[in-house]
């Protein structure tokens, strides 16, 4: 079966390997401090909606974009999608159709994403603003981009993983921050903390940025995952964050007898499927994987793997609903 690396174990706590590369990480750091010094960004006639992060791999964006586009639909707006479809082939801007793009075209977020609007992915965020718009986009919720400059946003919502916050606390390579944490923290005007704060995010976040409010939510296993309740399991994932996918299929009392962990956005092949049924075969366990690799399994072997659906809880949906509202009248 196929490895490809991860993110590497220093980015989580200081060490010498991160302080070797930091001089490398304030080059990274001016580039795009420059970049966005240097761009005059498009604003575009609707709201646009940013749900972002400052660590490099998943914090849980996807979920977030189609729970905040929920709550449009629930104000009755059209909502698009804009994603720049990371992993896949196609530059854009292309309407994602579920029916004939594969992960491999379009990237497996924007698969999902169009689950519940349409999606546009283009390289280009302008262009793919445009696009979204004379599609009929009332508001565009972006899933990623808070780094990149092109478009102005009107609500940029920062997405933390409450079990890994931020890392090291260094810039990429030496850590896993995409910028510095005190300029990104103060960009945004709200973080979204998915989890309980075991990583001391909250405090992070008061010290860098006190006035940046923070939102609670959690993922939790849609109801139908009870199916799994006191099976043998084996989980895999190829996630930025394999292991919160291995927690949440043990909170759903599933029991999970192994975990198979891959890089992120790994692309499947018929070869990794046929090893991993075989050895769920012989544990006579339920092969089980995320929603989002599901869209990177090949179609001739989607039969042999079940799906563990999640969504975000708010812990106060009024108050996100109110945010939301305020964006819509303040654009």
């Amino acid at each position: 079966m196929m490895t490809l690396m991860r993110a590497p174990e220093f980015w989580r706590t200081p060490s010498i390997s991160s302080a070797l590369l930091a001089p490398i990480s304030v080059l990274y750091s001016l580039a795009g401090a420059i970049r966005r010094q240097t761009t005059t960004p498009w604003r575009a006639p609707v709201p646009v909606i940013c749900i972002g992060n400052l660590v490099a791999g998943g914090a849980g964006k996807t979920p977030v974009a189609m729970a905040i586009a929920t709550i449009f639909q629930e104000f009755g707006k059209n909502v698009r999608f804009l994603s720049r479809g990371y992993g896949g082939t196609l530059p854009g801007p292309i309407r994602v159709d579920p029916d004939t793009h594969q992960a491999r075209h379009v990237g497996d977020e924007p698969l999902l994403l169009a689950k519940i609007a349409p999606t546009w992915v283009s390289r280009e965020r302008v262009f793919g603003a445009e696009a979204a718009i004379e599609d009929g986009a009332e508001v565009i919720v972006m899933d990623d981009g808070f780094q990149n400059p092109a478009l102005e946003k009107t609500l940029s919502l920062v997405v933390v993983d409450g079990g890994y916050g931020f890392g090291n606390g260094r810039v990429i390579p030496a850590g896993p921050l995409r910028e510095g944490l005190s300029r990104g923290l103060k960009r945004a005007d709200a973080i979204i903390l998915l989890g309980d704060d075991t990583a001391g995010a909250v405090e992070c976040i008061q010290k860098h940025s006190p006035k940046t409010p923070i939102i609670r939510a959690r993922l939790s296993a849609v109801s139908s995952a009870q199916r799994f309740v006191g099976e043998k399991i084996l989980a895999f994932a190829g996630i930025g964050r394999p292991e919160k996918f291995f927690q949440t299929a043990r909170e759903i009392g599933a029991a999970v007898i192994a975990e198979r962990a891959f890089a992120d956005h790994y692309n499947y092949t018929p070869d990794d499927l046929a090893v991993l049924a075989e050895e769920a075969a012989g544990m006579d366990a339920i092969l089980l994987t995320t929603a989002k690799d599901f869209q990177r399994i090949p179609e001739d072997a989607r039969s042999l793997v079940e799906v563990l659906d999640v969504v975000v809880e708010w812990r106060e949906p009024d108050a996100v609903a109110a945010l939301l509202s305020n964006a819509i009248k303040s654009s």
